[in-house]
């Protein structure tokens, strides 16, 4: 099997529907979006499965949920069902809430990184917070966009902020909290961002 097609040689691609420009809004938020998965991957095999089966069980489901994701925001035509569902939503929050009482309470802001997963998870959430950025941009153009998309792109990135900071938890590494930072965070349970 040839994995070239030859048929993006002038600049296009083919979306559910139809075939746009590369550099497409649509095309860089599903492509943002696979940039996530990516990380999500890598993230995945600097995990011990020992102390994480919880964790890459719930990142595989997440890789399968973003395709989904990426599947969504690729389809123009109005009559293509949905992909995504609002169990997935709804599965990420019941989990924010389950690692923000796992890791240490949280009154300042923190830098990425302390352990190299949990690095691998902060680059994660943030392509996708640039991922929602860039769907919302999708949203101001017209286009049929599904609003779940949107939506639970904002809660992977809480929930990829929340799994870091449990990652470093688990293997005893403190986060690293921003040096100027006041005390912003009210016992410990406030959100990464809205």
């Amino acid at each position: 099997m040839k994995i070239y097609t030859r048929t993006g040689d002038k600049g296009k691609t083919s979306v559910i529907g139809g075939r746009v420009d590369k550099d497409d809004i649509r095309v860089e938020s599903y492509g943002t979006v696979d940039e996530v998965n990516s990380y999500i991957g890598k993230a995945v095999t600097e995990l011990n499965p020992d102390l994480f089966s919880d964790v890459i069980a719930d990142l595989e489901k997440i890789q399968h949920e973003l395709f989904d994701c990426g599947g969504d925001l690729a389809t123009i035509s109005e009559k293509a069902p949905e992909k995504l569902s609002e169990d997935a939503i709804t599965y990420l929050e019941e989990r924010i809430d389950i690692f923000i009482e796992e890791a240490p309470e949280l009154e300042k802001f923190i830098l990425p990184g302390g352990s190299v997963p949990a690095a691998t998870l902060h680059i994660a959430r943030t392509v996708t917070r640039r991922a929602e950025r860039l769907v919302v941009s999708l949203t101001k153009t017209g286009v049929p966009v599904s609003p779940l998309s949107l939506q639970y792109l904002n809660r992977l990135s809480d929930y990829l902020f929340a799994l870091a900071r449990v990652v470093n938890f688990r293997l005893g590494v403190k986060d690293v909290e921003y040096a100027r930072s006041a005390n912003v965070f009210r016992g410990g349970k406030r959100k990464e961002r809205e």
